[in-house]
Parts: C-alpha cells; sequence; structure tokens
C-alpha cells in the first residue's frame, strides 16, 4: 500500500463482457454482477496491492477458517448516475467505519480508506457503463471480507480476501411490508454481534424468516433476546416510526446501526422533527398502532431504501397502519432522498461522492 495516501491498483480488463446481456428494464436484485471486482489480500500483518480483475469464481483451500470459523463480514452501499452521467457514491465513509467496527469486533485487520473508498471509485469507472440512469435503480457495491488461512483450529486468521463485487439492481421491495413480531427466536443478544454486519447474523435469520413467510408475512419485527418485549430491526433493514411529529428509530448495540437510517434521522432534525433513538417496546407500538398515535411505519436500509409497512402481525392479531399512500413524511423523505441521490437537487450535506 502507498504510504502516500493514494493505491496503487493493478487492473485488467475482461476480454468479453457481459454488458449486452443485461436487460436494464428488468433488474432483479443481486441476480446480475458486472464485470469486474477489486481484490486485496492480507498477510504478514499488512496489505497487499490491490487488483481489478474480471469477475470469476475464487479457488479456496477446504480449511479456509472462514468457512468453519465465520471470520465473515461485509457491506451494502450504492452508486446513482445523474442525469448529466456523472456517477456519484452515497456516503461510503459511513461504510467504511461500520465495515471497520464490525471488523474489529471479528478480530479482523481494518481496511485503509484509500482501498475501500479509493478502490471503490476505481472500480466503478471502469465499470461505469453498469450503473443504470432509470430512476429506481442503482448499481449495488458489496465490499466484503473473510478469512483465507488453510487451517483448523480455533482462532483468528493470520490471512484475510477483501472483494468488492458490483450489479445493478431495481427495488429489493416492491410493495409494503407485512412483518411479524418475532417472540422466540432472536437475532443478536447484549453483548454478541448483532450491530455488526457479518455473516452469521443473516443465517440465523433464515429459518424463522421463513416461518413467518408461510403464515403470509414479509419479514420478522425482531425483538430483544431477554424479554422478547423490545422492537429491533426487521433483519433486511432498520425500522422506523412516526409518533405525532416525533421520528423514533429503536436503538441497542444488538441492531445494525444503517446508514440509511442515520440519515432519515438528520433529515428529520434538519426539517424540525423531534427524532429520537431509544428503546421502542412492543407494547408502545401496539398501544400507537390501536389509538392512532403511530401514524407511519417504515423500513429502512441501503437495499431496502424505504419501504412503507402496512401490517404488524403479533401474538395471533393483526395490526393495521395507515394508508402508506397518504403518509406525509416518509414519502416526503423518500423523494427527498431520491432527488438528493440522482443529482436533482443540490447537495446541501456533502453526502454524494463523485467519481471521477
Amino acid at each position: 500500500m502507498s504510504e502516500a495516501g493514494t493505491t496503487a491498483i493493478r487492473v485488467e480488463q475482461t476480454q468479453q463482457s457481459r454488458l449486452s446481456q443485461v436487460d436494464f428494464n428488468d433488474l432483479k436484485f443481486g441476480k446480475i454482477l458486472s464485470d469486474h471486482m477489486l481484490v486485496a489480500d492480507y498477510a504478514d500483518g499488512q496489505w497487499e496491492e490491490p487488483s481489478i480483475v474480471p469477475y470469476g469464481n475464487l479457488s479456496l483451500s477446504p480449511a479456509t477458517s472462514a468457512i468453519h470459523y465465520g471470520q465473515s463480514i461485509f457491506e451494502g452501499l450504492k452508486a446513482y448516475k445523474f442525469a448529466d452521467g456523472t456517477v456519484s457514491v452515497f456516503r461510503p465513509d459511513q461504510n467504511l467505519n461500520r465495515f471497520n467496527k464490525s471488523a474489529s469486533r471479528l478480530e479482523m485487520p481494518e481496511v485503509p480508506e484509500e482501498l475501500f473508498i479509493g478502490g471503490i471509485k476505481t472500480l466503478l469507472d471502469i465499470d461505469r457503463a453498469w450503473i443504470p440512469q432509470l430512476e429506481g435503480s442503482s448499481l449495488y457495491i458489496r465490499p466484503f471480507m473473510f478469512a483465507t488461512e488453510a487451517a483448523l483450529g480455533v482462532h483468528p486468521s493470520d490471512s484475510y480476501k477483501f472483494i468488492v463485487i458490483t450489479g445493478p439492481v431495481g427495488a429489493y421491495y416492491n410493495k409494503p411490508l407485512r412483518l411479524k413480531v418475532e417472540t422466540h427466536f432472536t437475532r443478536a443478544a447484549q453483548g454478541g454481534v448483532g450491530f455488526s454486519k457479518n455473516a452469521g447474523n443473516y443465517a440465523l435469520s433464515l429459518h424463522p424468516t421463513r416461518l413467518a413467510q408461510e403464515e403470509g408475512f414479509d419479514q420478522l419485527m425482531w425483538t430483544d433476546a431477554i424479554e422478547h418485549k423490545y422492537v429491533e430491526e426487521a433483519g433486511t433493514a432498520n425500522l422506523l416510526f412516526r409518533v405525532g411529529d416525533t421520528i423514533i428509530t429503536p436503538s441497542s448495540d444488538t441492531i445494525l446501526h444503517g446508514i440509511t437510517r442515520r440519515t432519515i434521522i438528520e433529515i428529520a432534525r434538519h426539517w424540525g422533527y423531534q427524532a429520537e433513538e431509544r428503546k421502542v417496546s412492543v407494547q408502545e407500538l401496539i398501544e400507537g398502532i390501536e389509538n392512532g398515535s403511530v401514524t407511519e411505519a417504515f423500513a429502512a436500509g441501503t437495499a431496502a431504501t424505504l419501504t412503507p409497512i402496512s401490517e404488524i402481525g403479533y401474538e395471533g392479531k393483526i395490526y393495521t397502519l395507515p394508508d402508506p399512500e397518504k403518509r406525509e413524511f416518509s414519502n416526503k423523505v423518500l423523494q427527498y432522498l431520491n432527488d438528493l441521490r440522482y443529482g436533482h437537487i443540490a447537495d446541501e450535506f456533502g453526502w454524494n461522492v463523485i467519481v471521477g
């Protein structure tokens, strides 16, 4: 790695682009991947020079420690293309901060800014043609890191691989969500790794989520591990509620502190709303829906963007929220975010990082 704050990146261009095979009017989330990927290895206590190479399979030892002991973390962020062709990445510094917090918790090396952000910008410049211009679409960016030591035995790996892959995507959810309050299974416990974006958090959610989907729900509303009394997150997104003129989001070291969630809270305060990050009990939420004080509920995340919640199932009863199309705050903030990320309005917060 360079000591001057920049990273020399070796580039190997693909000889056969798959771009012509993509229907940008029919983008399935996570199914289409761009031509190139960024790859960097960590060994002997330092990061080696990264490369951008054609997207392709990896060759790994069966003893690769990430497979056995779960040292695997990732992030998700998006790039957007303005009407004039300008390419922008939304708040990548926040993803870098969260990525390194995840790395620290799982005893993995931190990734320097020039590799994470600089590498992403170089990768996007090469695969610029893969970034959709149709509003509602974007280029999803997936940085991830996993342990590569080929040895058995429970200990932190002595080597790691950092990779960034990308792909054009449409909407993750295309309709309002029905959530079931989970009162048996647990996503994360105090003192654990719930705040980190690690692979294991998602693996343990798959079975309970499938059970809920068999009941007709889209996702779970996870609750605390001790009493199942407090709302946490939806697994694929954070949760926010409007009570009067206050925007409330659950806060705990067991939930992922999302960049979209943080952005919405900052916008709400800028607009003069009161915004609170605190514990939210299931009882408070249900009573608020019943007495009409909870007027909006929505999920927020990089993939989900901002998706309204229409119904919540709890202890065998369905609680219906007001019509999503008539919700003032969430519709206003979604429009603002879209206008900001597609370059229709001035970036007063300095959140858009321009590529090239």
